[in-house]
């Protein structure tokens, strides 16, 4: 029992680290259609910031807020010199060009912090809670991740249903040539969408590294279970990306607990096949009809 327990409430935490990483991913396909290979990257920079600022004697929280707003503009500025530059009429180039972006930002870390493992605290304690003679496997920090990641879900929502700031981006995406004909600012919409969705992977690389180590691969593994986690909630739906982190973290957390750990990337592969075979669209997905 104490173990079932303890796998459950590991998978939580380990679900909403991977629905934070995969928010991000579904706010750059939301606004872009682009899958953005680049993002563990991007977030692992931010992080360093924030860790570079901690290590100079300021406050987590300090490091904390100057990250996202480092993923912001990180963001940003991709979109603006990279992005909007390519070739976009196949739509391979840009997802392509997102995986030359991984291998610069990894080569370009590496040069500027080094790649050696460094310590990263944590703002709450990482010792589970204590109920009689049973310690529960719930972290303060395992709260935090569990209460960030909602709040970010519930922005994401809120921005894309209820604003036309969303609106906006959503059609962008969708059909630019109309939305350019209706008056929309395309160009600063999508450049939004690659800026918000650089801040929510800010906050996933703060997650996952808090009270942990970091260097410039950290974030890698995070990629693949991020991905799956986005596919199987559906790519355009925030709130599906958090169920699949949740469900994908309860998997894995249940395949390392009972049939060992060097199983979970193989049932991670397994998830993501048997959502591509029997709903390719993701719990909340549909199936939409296109006109060529």
């Amino acid at each position: 029992m104490q173990q079932l327990l303890t796998t459950t409430l590991s998978g939580l935490t380990l679900g909403f680290v991977y629905a934070a990483f995969a928010l991000a991913l579904v706010m750059i396909w939301r606004s872009t259609r682009i899958v953005n290979f680049a993002q563990a990257p991007m977030a692992m920079i931010t992080a360093y910031v924030a860790l570079v600022l901690i290590d100079a004697g300021y406050s987590y929280w300090i490091g904390f807020a100057a990250a996202l707003l480092a993923g912001f503009l990180l963001g940003s500025l991709v979109e603006w010199l990279v992005i909007r530059r390519v070739d976009a009429s196949n739509p391979i180039n840009p997802v392509i060009l997102t995986l030359g972006l991984f291998i610069v930002f990894h080569s370009l870390a590496a040069l500027i912090f080094g790649s050696r493992f460094r310590s990263f605290p944590a703002p709450f304690g990482l010792r589970g809670f204590e109920v009689g003679d049973t310690t529960v496997a719930l972290t303060g920090f395992g709260i935090f991740t569990i209460l960030a990641v909602l709040v970010a879900v519930g922005g994401l929502v809120l921005l894309f249903r209820f604003t036309d700031v969303g609106l906006r981006m959503r059609a962008s995406a969708f059909n630019p040539e109309v939305s350019r004909l209706l008056g929309v600012r395309v160009g600063r919409m999508l450049n939004l969408g690659w800026a918000l969705a650089a801040l929510v992977g800010s906050l996933s690389g703060l997650l996952i590294a808090g009270g942990g180590l970091v260097h410039p691969s950290y974030m890698d593994p995070v990629v693949v279970y991020g991905f799956v986690a986005a596919v199987l909630g559906g790519l355009d739906s925030p709130a599906g990306a958090v169920l699949g982190g949740l469900l994908l973290g309860l998997s894995l957390s249940f395949v390392s607990g009972y049939l060992g750990s060097e199983l979970v990337a193989m049932a991670a592969l397994v998830v993501l096949m048997a959502v591509l075979l029997v709903r390719p669209g993701g719990i909340f997905g549909g199936i939409a009809e296109r006109r060529v």
